[in-house]
């Protein structure tokens, strides 16, 4: 179970959501040698790798869409410097193949889990004039043929984004909006389009975590709104 992020080290605090693996583990790496970490994940078996590789971080399992749960996991958070929104699924196909049940569940978790875990821990991050990172994605920006219910959940979540920055104004929210990286979850996702992977098609996944820990990073004269990153070909 997590701690109360309001006791320990004085380092500031980040809580990363999909933390297990690919992108959330990068960006994990990233800001361990500055931040206390909580690390999130549906189990606490999902996690012991990545505690195991950062000992000195904090496990915090939850199921994102289990409300309940959340409520009683962001009590013990009195204090919250960054908030980190990596967890998400990616649910690809056409709109006249689609389902009521995919768009539910696209939507629950690429964003109204990402809008209850951010109001459950407001006061926390107010507490801190803390930084709220989304990692979006390109289909954020704009929609492809079969990426439409995954592109309206990435729109919405930016729609979000830009609201919670206008109505907390002593936080600062960064919207990030990455091309395809290359993870495991890339890799399902080319295996669905019948193609052969190839890595170097994709941005690496410490990149991203970089991209996150800088923005983290910029003084806070200056408010990091939206970061786009595109992959160059390798």
């Amino acid at each position: 179970m997590a701690n109360s992020a309001s006791t320990g080290s004085d380092r500031p605090t980040a809580l990363i959501t999909g933390a297990s693996r690919g992108l959330g583990a990068a960006i994990a790496r990233a800001l361990a040698p500055t931040h206390r970490l909580l690390l999130g994940a549906r189990t606490p078996e999902a996690l012991e790798p990545i505690l195991k590789e950062l000992p000195d971080a904090t496990g915090w399992p939850v199921q994102l869409t289990d409300y309940e749960a959340v409520a009683r996991m962001a009590e013990s958070i009195e204090r919250l410097d960054v908030l980190v929104h990596n967890a998400g699924v990616a649910d690809l196909g056409t709109i006249a193949d689609s389902s009521v049940a995919q768009w539910r569940n696209t939507l629950e978790a690429n964003l109204i889990a990402v809008s209850e875990l951010t109001r459950l821990t407001l006061p926390a991050l107010r507490a801190a004039r803390g930084h709220v990172v989304l990692i979006n994605s390109g289909a954020g920006l704009r929609a492809n043929p079969g990426w439409g219910v995954y592109a309206a959940s990435k729109f919405a979540l930016r729609a979000f984004g830009d609201a919670l920055r206008l109505e907390e104004p002593e936080l600062r929210v960064t919207s990030i909006h990455p091309g395809r990286i290359d993870t495991d979850m890339q890799r399902e996702l080319v295996a669905g389009e019948q193609r052969p992977y190839e890595p170097n098609e994709f941005l690496k996944a410490e990149t991203v975590a970089w991209t996150v820990r800088n923005a983290v990073e910029t003084p806070r004269d200056a408010h990091p709104t939206e970061i786009v990153l595109r992959p160059i070909p390798r």
